[in-house]
């Protein structure tokens, strides 16, 4: 699902991608609904392509999103209300292994933003269904292995 949600350099706010066409993307704001295109001069990411850097590797950004789901229930981060080091605080209860030099305080500030925006949107499903079945079952598996020891 968050494979193709984009984040256009640039332009405010986070889009759906509608369609491709021959050097540009239909996109479609989350906000209001608009559908504009993105030339290929356009700095296009898609939120499935991104992740956060922790202590053990890296953490994908829907992973992130599924965390700050649970400890949110669901809700959207008050984010203008915390200071610089409050922030920080936050995101460790959330992902407690970050990387502190390497993941910047307008990079947690630019998460929390993009979790607002996709619940503000209706996304509460950050990962594809299949995924996030392998996911559970390598889980279930790893545990059973555990248990067997």
């Amino acid at each position: 699902m968050i494979k193709r949600i984009i984040s256009i350099s640039g332009r405010p706010g986070l889009f759906r991608l509608v369609n491709q066409g021959k050097n540009m993307l239909i996109v479609e704001s989350l906000a209001n609904g608009k559908r504009t295109p993105a030339y290929a001069h356009d700095k296009v990411v898609s939120l499935g392509d991104i992740s956060i850097y922790t202590m053990d590797g890296d953490v994908p950004l829907a992973d992130v999103f599924e965390k700050i789901k649970e400890k949110t229930g669901g809700a959207s981060v008050d984010v203008k209300a915390m200071d610089n080091d409050a922030l920080r605080a936050y995101f460790a209860e959330i992902l407690p292994d970050f990387d502190d030099e390497r993941v910047y305080t307008n990079d947690i500030r630019k998460v929390f933003q993009w979790y607002n925006q996709l619940i503000a949107a209706g996304v509460t499903e950050f990962k594809d269904n299949e995924i996030a079945q392998d996911e559970a079952a390598e889980a279930a598996e790893k545990a059973d292995e555990e248990s067997a020891e």
